[in-house]
């Protein structure tokens, strides 16, 4: 059982960090709508969790570092469970 636990959350985190790394680029242009194709596919799954990380870190100089942040504690987490990945 904890080879398909370990095989899930690699990929969970995988796909997690990579919509957070996609997020970064989106919020150099707030002007962007992200309700709209295909923004939305990075927006959607992520914003939640952008929202949570806004109310402790406020955006610096007008700039939304959110999903800096949580790409960083997701990079975190996938090294403490799941080893060194690179």
């Amino acid at each position: 059982w904890l080879e398909p636990t370990r095989s899930s959350l690699d990929i969970g985190l995988a796909l997690f960090s990579l919509l957070f790394f996609l997020r970064i680029p989106l919020t150099w242009y707030p002007q962007m709508d992200l309700n709209k194709f295909p923004q939305n596919i990075v927006a959607w799954p992520t914003e939640p969790f952008c929202k949570l990380v806004r109310l402790a870190v406020p955006p610096l100089f007008g700039v939304d570092i959110s999903p800096i942040v949580l790409y960083g504690v997701l990079s975190f987490i996938r090294e403490i469970f799941l080893g060194q990945q690179g």
